[in-house]
């Protein structure tokens, strides 16, 4: 691996931030240094950020790439390059693909299918289902970033619905188990009673009261109740309600937490007044919820009981999205351009870029144990990203890299900019251009 200096940068790392620059050696941070380095070799391989912001690379702890089965809407390949580009060097994938990764056998395979085709870091979570217990305690804490619960439908027989079910994968998880919480009976429920209403013909208004506030509590609450009773790490995504704020606190340190949670840049982003307007493009589950709710999940996300930002990205082709409420696939494309949503918010004065580095690089490498990861030290992994903060950019189809060709943010204006994305000490991504030569590495966990 090549020795790399990088000069002229405005550091932001733990609550500080300085001009300064890092040396590259091997893969990894060798030397951090403020101001001017006098001592650089003259035949030294050197990028000038110019006064761009240097950040720790962006762990997001919650994708969906479609990989293997699901090809159509996106690949490792494809989504791991619009990562890069939006300043995520590493990400842990979901298991609801086809076939689903729900014993040891699938898991490994897509281990393999990563290691020949992720421009970033990754690890995958082993899927739950109602009997495969079995499967689940084999997981390997060291390797693997979590056990996913659906406690919400999902793909073929993930959803796990037993009492005696949930109650073994929480007592026996070897990992962190992380749910996706929507009652599915309530959700039901309300899907008759608008079904007899509206017929098949429900508008998308309707769907945060289909998937309803009450409908994610209820599931939220069952999983803290099990966690409490096994003593279980448990990591609620993609939270999107006040009501289940009330679920988590603020008292210690991420790395202390047995409970966490997650909100997503949509649920940020958005409020239920965009149906109007966007449709089944923003269709999610769980649902975007009111303007109540989406600002009680920022102010969770600045007192820090809301512990990481992430996507959900879930791709589905233009078509898929395209259709009536009920066959209307929910998800959509994010990760090219989570850390640009976020900027824009610093950009109003919401959140610090401090803030923002913490939610998206230092805790999520905290509160899942990943190794030398997630921050600018010395002896770390060199994942860094350059950010042009003073250049704008319009979502277009032309500079969308996901695999699907489609944004929720087409049309929108951004004001800042990757320019330069590092994995490993590797430069994989500059000013539009990938360098696909070396992929990235399996996440390590300490255990």
């Amino acid at each position: 691996m090549d020795t790399l200096y990088i000069i002229d940068a405005l550091i932001v790392n733990e609550d500080a931030h300085f001009p300064g620059g890092i040396l590259i050696e091997n893969g990894r941070i060798s030397d951090i240094w403020k101001g001017e380095k006098k001592d650089i070799p003259t035949n030294a391989r050197i990028i000038n950020a110019g006064g761009k912001l240097l950040i720790p690379g962006v762990i997001d702890d919650q994708v969906h790439f479609r990989e293997p089965g699901l090809t159509h809407k996106g690949t490792i390949a494809s989504e791991s390059r619009a990562a890069v580009a939006g300043g995520i060097t590493s990400y842990m994938e979901m298991p609801n693909v086809n076939p689903q990764t729900v014993n040891q056998e699938r898991l490994s395979e897509k281990f393999t299918l990563a290691a020949e085709k992720s421009l970033a870091n990754y690890s995958f979570y082993m899927g739950a289902t109602n009997d495969n217990i079995d499967e689940i305690i084999k997981t390997d804490p060291k390797k693997v970033c979590g056990i996913k619960v659906f406690m919400g439908s999902s793909t073929g027989n993930m959803l796990v619905d037993k009492r005696e079910s949930l109650e073994q994968i929480f007592s026996k998880a070897p990992t962190l188990v992380a749910v996706h919480c929507e009652d599915e009976a309530t959700i039901r429920e309300n899907t008759e009673l608008y079904r007899k209403k509206f017929g098949e013909n429900v508008p998308i208004s309707y769907h945060p009261k289909i998937r309803s506030a009450e409908a994610c509590y209820k599931s939220s609450s069952l999983a803290v109740e099990l966690a409490k009773k096994f003593d279980t790490r448990l990591h609620i995504l993609h939270l999107s309600t006040a009501k289940e704020l009330e679920l988590l606190d603020n008292n210690l340190p991420v790395e202390e937490k047995k409970i966490t949670g997650e909100v997503c840049v949509h649920h940020l982003w958005f409020d239920e007044s965009a149906y109007e307007q966007y449709g089944t493009r923003i269709k999610w589950n769980p649902a975007i919820k009111s303007a109540d709710d989406r600002k009680a999940l920022f102010e969770a996300l600045l007192d820090d009981r809301l512990d990481v930002i992430a996507t959900d990205h879930a791709p589905h082709t233009e078509e898929e999205k395209a259709n009536t409420y009920f066959k209307a696939p929910s998800g959509g494309p994010l990760v090219q351009h989570s850390l640009n949503v976020m900027l824009e918010f610093y950009r109003e004065g919401k959140i610090s870029i401090e803030k923002i580095v913490d939610k998206m690089c230092h805790k999520p490498a905290q509160l899942f144990r990943i190794k030398e990861r997630g921050f600018i030290r010395k002896g770390y992994w060199a994942d860094l990203v350059l950010v042009d903060l003073n250049k704008e950019y319009t979502v277009e189809k032309e500079n969308i890299l996901y695999q699907c060709a489609w944004s929720p943010f087409e049309g929108t204006k951004f004001h800042s900019v990757v320019t330069h994305t590092f994995v490993n000490g590797n430069l994989v991504y500059e000013a539009g251009n990938f360098y696909d030569d070396v992929m990235g590495k399996a996440l390590e966990f300490e255990v």
